[in-house]
Order: C-alpha cells, then structure tokens, then sequence
C-alpha cells in the first residue's frame, strides 16, 4: 500500500472490496500506547491528512548516547581494544599518560559496549520508547 512515498505491507485475511472498512488488531501490551499512535497516522497517510510531528522524538542527548553506543559496539565488533576504540570516539588527546586500567573513559567505552550489546539481542526496541517513568 504506498502512501506518503513509502510502501507499507497490509496483511488482510482476504482481499476486500472496494470501499470495505477495515480494522486494525492490537495487542494490548507494554508498546500498545506506540502501537495505537503508529496505527492512527497509518490512517492519517491512508485519509491523506497531515501526520504531525512524530510521535517518538528522541531528546538529543538520548540520540548521542545512542550513537556513540553503536560507534562502540561496531568498533568493539571489529576486534579493536577499550582505549583503541576511546580514541577513536573521544580522540588521543581525551586518553591522559595516566593508568588505563583506572580510566574514566575505560569504565563509560564498558558501558557504552554493554549497551549495545543489549540493543543487538533484542533491546533496539528501547529506541522506540520513551523512559520508563516507573518508579523502581
């Protein structure tokens, strides 16, 4: 079904005729509230309305986070070392003559590593969503 110059994929049980409503089933789960906002500007395009601004804006410090997670992650992928891979994110000048082992820069190119990691068995799901305002 192409609209707004993007091709989406429609699963219908049977083709149905023309002018038929449609329905749309979704799972009332953690990511219905996505679901629903994806499923309303679905028929916003289909109507041919405007859409609005999107409904998952991500602050820009979240998205440089998510960047540099994925800069480690395929560095680390690569076979480059912690301090090899801090260099070339936060450049030589940021890496001090003082012990690596003990380096701040070490402990956040750990972090940012087990991110990724996280986001590559599955958790890339977590781009999608807001943070969890749950108290734990």
């Amino acid at each position: 079904m192409p609209l707004g110059g993007a091709t989406h994929r429609v699963w219908l049980p049977t083709i149905p005729a023309s002018g038929s409503p449609l329905a749309v089933e979704l799972c009332l789960d953690a990511s219905f509230d996505i679901r629903l906002q994806a499923a309303r500007r679905f028929w916003l395009a289909s109507e041919g309305r405007r859409l609005g601004s999107p409904p998952i804006v991500l602050p820009n410090q979240r998205r440089q986070r998510f960047i540099l997670t994925i800069r480690a992650l395929d560095a680390w992928l690569l076979g480059n070392s912690y301090r090899e891979i801090a260099v070339g994110i936060f450049g030589k000048e940021s890496i001090s003559d003082r012990s690596w082992k003990a380096h701040d820069l070490r402990s956040r190119i750990i972090r940012l590593i087990e991110s990724g990691r996280a986001l590559m068995r599955g958790g890339y799901r977590a781009l999608l969503r807001p943070p969890s305002r749950k108290k734990r």
